[in-house]
């Protein structure tokens, strides 16, 4: 059995290789968009899907896992932040403030039925920021292609006053739950 990650997120290649498992990389190239009044939950999983569905066809003889991550605040996803500016923006609503992180995962089995869907929410808080403080880490590059604008892995940490729930989710992937769903597809020993 082959597993294929339906992701180009180098986050999420790192975190399933945590797992010791073996897998392929394959990103779907899936539109992002929110639809008019779709939840983040509802887009995450949405998104997941469709990227796995994607992948499947190409490789109708694996295991497709795909996934994908947005924050949430007071109802609005944010997603990736298109340049230093946007990530400011995102950046400045969300200091001193609690968000979701909200991730969707799919796993298509060879047979192509979804035998896992599942979404994961964790809640961060952020530190209260100063204006310079914003603008010096979107100026570092690191924001441009994260959820939210932030990398809690990386220089994104510092931002951070507390988490409440998976931690790799909030990078990209919520290892617990992934990795209980490739154990119970016989893809990894319990």
């Amino acid at each position: 059995m082959r597993l294929v990650l339906a992701s180009a997120s180098p986050r999420r290649r790192e975190l399933l290789g945590w797992l010791g498992v073996e897998f392929v990389v394959d990103p779907a190239d899936v539109e992002e968009r929110p639809l008019p009044d779709e939840s983040a939950a509802q887009l995450v999983r949405r998104l997941a899907a469709a990227k796995a569905v994607a992948t499947a066809a190409r490789r109708p003889a694996a295991w497709v896992l795909a996934a994908d991550t947005v924050v949430e605040i007071d109802g609005d996803v944010l997603g990736k932040p298109a340049n230093p500016a946007d990530a400011v923006t995102m950046l400045a609503r969300l200091a001193g403030r609690e968000h979701r992180v909200v991730t969707g995962f799919v796993l298509v089995a060879p047979d192509g039925m979804t035998r896992a869907d599942e979404v994961v929410v964790s809640r961060v808080c952020f530190r209260p920021l100063r204006p310079a403080a914003i603008a010096a880490y979107a100026d570092s590059g690191e924001p441009l292609d994260k959820a939210g604008g932030y990398a809690i892995q990386g220089r994104g940490a510092a931002l951070v006053s507390s988490i409440e729930g998976s931690f790799t989710n909030v990078i990209g992937l919520p290892l617990q739950e992934v990795e209980a769903a490739l154990a119970e597809a016989g893809l990894l020993a319990r």
